[in-house]
């Protein structure tokens, strides 16, 4: 079965919003090489709407310019596009196309296709019913040492926790640190568990 990973750019404090506002300094070659890994990787792209046309506004003019990154908006150009939305756009990239049906049956069936990885980026309320339906395998936290103190979380109120598994911590010179969850199980246990591994007086 194809594996789904997520990517997203995140505060401290949760806020995943306009990263574009606050991440651009902390951006080196570490992180360059861990959203390559993890998106220019993909052979598929699951994007919300938003992500999609920001996206689609910037890449391809960015591969036509030639520049720096033209290589990797080639791989983004190249790729498999697959759009969350109600809508029915005129897509102008190349590769794009709405995904069909209820998005989890829609998504747990894209899996089940013959590819390589399908790759997310941004695309915030997609990400949380994936993660809420245990279908997201890898969710790459690039955590940025910086409270924004205000906007959109990752992860709104509910009434049920939702346990994930540290897979790897990687931290980079900026203090930037990319740390890669899979899912993870509900725990149990108390204050008498944990009493066991506290320090004890000689």
């Amino acid at each position: 079965m194809r594996k789904i990973t997520a990517g997203l750019f995140i505060a401290l404090d949760g806020v995943v919003e306009d990263p574009q506002d606050w991440h651009f300094p902390y951006y080196n070659a570490e992180m360059g090489a861990a959203v390559d890994a993890q998106l220019g990787a993909a052979d598929t792209l699951l994007l919300g709407r938003v992500t999609y046309d920001g996206f689609a506004d910037a890449w391809p003019d960015r591969e036509d310019a030639g520049g720096e990154d033209a290589a990797f908006a080639k791989k983004l150009g190249d790729a498999r596009k697959i759009v969350v939305t109600h809508q029915e756009p005129a897509f102008t990239w190349r590769n794009s196309e709405v995904l069909k049906g209820e998005l989890l049956e829609a998504v747990t069936a894209l899996k089940r296709e013959p590819g390589g990885d399908i790759g997310m980026s941004g695309s915030v309320s997609v990400v949380r019913q994936l993660l809420g339906a245990g279908l997201i395998d890898e969710l790459h936290l690039l955590v940025h040492p910086i409270a924004i103190r205000k906007g959109l979380r990752l992860f709104e109120p509910a009434d049920t926790t939702l346990p994930l598994t540290l897979l790897r911590s990687t931290p980079f010179e900026t203090g930037v640190v990319h740390q890669v969850y899979g899912p993870g199980e509900h725990l149990s246990g108390g204050y008498e568990d944990a009493e066991q591994h506290l320090a004890q007086d000689d």
